[in-house]
């Protein structure tokens, strides 16, 4: 699967600009790429004033990006703040090429920054299945929560979104490999480079590892964009010969 990672700056709090600038990125990119991946609220920065940027599944933001699958014939991916029911909503959302969407509600709100105070928790994990492989995104506090993603033979990658910042970036490169070799799954990791509204510096550091903890491609301060091949034939067969996940405990998740 050919893989995008578009690693970049952000503008607080600013749909509009947002939305521009991300376009134009997509629009930059080859016609076969597969996936594009974009950060954690992509359309925002990590704001916690959902009131001023929160967007509807109809919103604008949504709309463009199921145009600009279409036309590239390919699956887009990202969070942004959605409204829904009156409750706000850190939402990763995955746009297929044919305009269909599916999406995934952070679960694990982070609390040193007051989120759960503004956002409503997902309480489920989501499995997407795309071009015959299973994907399972996470939204970057996620990230620290080895429970919730535990392979249970039921998906083939895991995805992180997120506005990751500078000063805890070691725990960022740490745990997507330990999730990457404790589940037996190649991980993709997206997150934001810049500094934002609240004078945070985020450093990038976005990041492929495949099924054995190997760094595929690992993209640091830069604003910009990395095309990868993930092969998913190496990881199955790495998953038959080692069998690590049948020997895995067995767990109930509340």
């Amino acid at each position: 699967m050919k893989t995008a990672l578009i690693q970049t700056t952000l503008f607080w709090e600013n749909p509009t600009e947002n939305r521009r600038h991300i376009t134009q990125k997509i629009n930059d990119l080859p016609a076969n790429v597969d996936l594009i991946v974009l950060p954690e609220m992509f359309s925002s920065g990590f704001t916690m004033n959902p009131t001023a940027v929160a967007e509807t599944m109809n919103g604008e933001t949504i709309m463009e990006l199921k145009q600009l699958a279409k036309a590239k014939n390919c699956a887009i991916t990202g969070s942004l703040v959605i409204e829904e029911h009156g409750k706000f909503y850190n939402r990763l959302v995955f746009i297929f090429p044919n305009g269909a969407v599916q999406h995934y509600n952070k679960r694990h709100l982070f609390t040193l920054a007051g989120e759960q105070q503004n956002f409503e928790a997902g309480n489920r994990r989501e499995i997407i299945l795309y071009k015959g492989i299973r994907i399972m995104p996470q939204i970057c506090y996620d990230l620290r929560f080895p429970v919730f993603s535990r392979n249970n033979n039921d998906y083939d990658l895991l995805i992180y979104v997120a506005n990751w910042p500078e000063t805890r970036i070691t725990a960022w490169d740490t745990l997507l490999k330990a999730r990457a070799i404790e589940n037996m799954s190649a991980v993709i990791g997206v997150n934001r480079i810049g500094v934002d509204g609240k004078n945070l510096s985020y450093p990038g550091h976005s990041a492929v590892i495949d099924c054995l903890g190997n760094t595929q491609v690992q993209v640091l301060n830069d604003d910009r964009t990395e095309i990868v091949e993930i092969d998913f034939e190496f990881q199955r067969q790495q998953r038959e010969k080692l069998g690590f996940l049948n020997d895995a405990d067995a767990f109930d998740l509340r």
